[in-house]
């Protein structure tokens, strides 16, 4: 499978600084999906003095694969996860 990117009418298999990830599938360029494999969530909740609860924080672990996927037709984009998370501000 072959991804690509948005750059002044060029087409490139890995992203540069100024380029936005473009499905190669569907050409969207704006939702994206994050799954991770494995992961373990604990959610850690206080009681209130009305017997409701209150969550206090939460914590995840991820113990698999982290994999990256177009929001609008699932197209594996995996490749750009690295580019994603260090464009994520």
């Amino acid at each position: 499978m072959d991804t690509s990117v948005d750059s002044n009418s060029k087409k490139h298999n890995t992203p540069q600084t100024s380029v936005k990830i473009s499905c190669p599938n569907c050409g969207n360029n704006t939702d994206f999906v994050e799954v991770a494999d494995g992961v373990i969530l604990s959610t850690h909740y206080v009681q209130n003095r009305d017997g409701s609860f209150s969550q206090d924080g939460d914590e995840s672990q991820i113990l698999g694969e982290i994999r990256f996927f177009c929001g609008e037709c699932n197209t594996d984009l995996t490749q750009f996860h690295q580019y994603f998370l260090d464009m994520l501000f």
